[in-house]
């Protein structure tokens, strides 16, 4: 069966989120089970540019393209999304809906910031594709487009490393180091011009951005040699986020588990108008992510067969080895939840870590519980046999010494057991202490009053 790339709209031409496609996506294409072995790549561009074409000659993906012959009009609206065929890591694709469109027109400013800030939070790598005869022009689509992207970067307050992958389409006769050089300096002039906030006055470009420029002949004119370069390009994002990689230097990568849930609330941040603050964010994912693992950890541990027949067996008798097979049924437990979680904030990870141990040691209690009476029973039986053995041979003179010394020795022998069956300090074996103490006296006020 061919490997399907589950393309699906994300967010509507209206700002509204798929949520149930979205969720759907991450449980169809087995992303949430990547960690973070995956990359988002986004593209953005001005409309009729060639970038659904790109993603899915790319990425083997089944965006819609335009058709040429019915005019350059608007293909992509809103944002979709897709999955990259035959690569690895994981890559999610994203097609962004064009900038500068005749559809929108002066009205479509709002959603094309909106859109950069989404790409910008959510990707590894942004595709910047433009026309090869744009650069050096000082009103051409790629300049306000560059503005908004360097603005919505400096709107997450976060140097992220984001890689922006610039492909210049429809190369010309012009020699690829000059449009190099050239776009170059248009993207330092950009960035220079942005109002920074003070933390960041100053700071170079590439602290926020690796760039990378590369060029593609027409696909209408030299669909050969274009097939030839996108090939070539499409290699660069095997490996992509191993070091040297396109987003190798990408940092603080989250978790695939919570891509749907972090997608989400990032979009539903920037369609408030809210500033994007992504290290909260990111609290708010794991804190979400680590107690929804947590929950499910704990619904397992309920229905484990080893923690079942353990339960079992101890409600008949006391159990042999409980301590270890109790003990490694509760560290089976923890080490699941640390497989899923280990990617998230380590603070957050922590604290859930400590809820969801207390939890279990709540549903092993019982069994711990259940030990406690076969300890007790144990005990008291033992002092039954003592006692019997002291009556016998027993004189008013210095009995009762004799009795409570050996009350003594069952108390003791109960609370070492007691505390060699325990795999934790929460686990309390005072009541039972007690109720054996009581048991014992009624016993042995009984055998006092047969010798007096």
């Amino acid at each position: 069966m061919a490997e399907d790339c589950c393309s699906f709209q994300l967010i509507s031409g209206d700002g509204v989120l798929n949520r149930e496609g979205l969720e759907n996506f991450s449980r169809t294409t087995n992303l949430s089970q990547r960690g973070v072995s995956y990359a988002v790549v986004a593209i953005m561009g001005p409309q009729s540019g060639g970038k659904s074409t790109l993603l899915n000659k790319l990425f083997q993906t089944d965006f819609r393209m335009m058709d040429a012959e019915d005019g350059r009009t608007q293909t992509t609206q809103g944002i979709w999304m897709a999955k990259a065929i035959g690569i690895e890591p994981f890559i999610v694709a994203i097609d962004v809906e064009g900038s500068d469109s005749r559809e929108r027109g002066q009205g479509g400013a709002t959603f094309e910031k909106q859109s950069a800030v989404f790409a910008l939070a959510i990707a590894d790598i942004v595709i910047i594709n433009m026309w090869c005869h744009d650069i050096g022009r000082e009103h051409a689509a790629n300049r306000p487009l560059l503005k908004a992207v360097f603005e919505a970067m400096l709107r997450l307050f976060r140097l992220r490393k984001t890689t922006l992958l610039f492909v210049l389409r429809d190369q010309t006769k012009t020699p690829f180091e000059r449009l190099e050089l050239s776009l170059s300096g248009d993207i330092e002039k950009i960035w220079a011009e942005i109002p920074k906030p003070d933390a960041y006055k100053g700071t170079p470009l590439g602290d926020f951005f690796k760039v990378e420029i590369t060029a593609l002949p027409s696909y209408e004119f030299e669909e050969d040699k274009f097939k030839v370069k996108v090939d070539r390009l499409r290699q660069r994002f095997f490996h992509s986020i191993s070091p040297g990689g396109l987003a190798g230097d990408r940092r603080d990568a989250q978790p695939a588990s919570g891509f749907a849930f972090r997608a989400e609330q990032i979009w539903k941040t920037i369609k408030e108008n809210k500033d994007l603050d992504l290290p909260a964010m990111e609290v708010m994912v794991a804190t979400f992510r680590c107690d929804q693992i947590a929950k499910e950890t704990l619904s397992r541990l309920s229905s484990d067969k080893t923690w079942l027949a353990l339960r079992q067996d101890v409600q008949a008798r006391k159990a042999p080895k409980f301590k270890k097979s109790i003990k490694s049924i509760l560290e089976k437990t923890l080490s699941q939840y640390d497989m899923e979680a280990i990617h998230f904030k380590e603070s957050v990870r922590d604290d859930k870590r400590k809820e969801l141990e207390t939890e279990a040691l709540q549903v092993l209690y019982p069994a711990y519980a259940a030990m406690l009476r076969h300890l007790r029973s144990r005990a008291l039986k033992f002092f039954k046999t003592r006692l019997i053995k002291k009556v016998k041979r027993a004189s008013r003179v210095g009995f009762e010494a004799s009795i409570d010394s050996t009350v003594q020795y069952a108390m003791d022998k109960f609370e070492k057991e007691s505390r060699d069956v325990s795999i934790s300090k929460v686990w309390d074996a005072s009541a039972a202490k007690e109720n054996l103490f009581s048991e014992i006296e009624t016993t042995k006020y009984k055998a006092k009053n047969q010798i007096l």
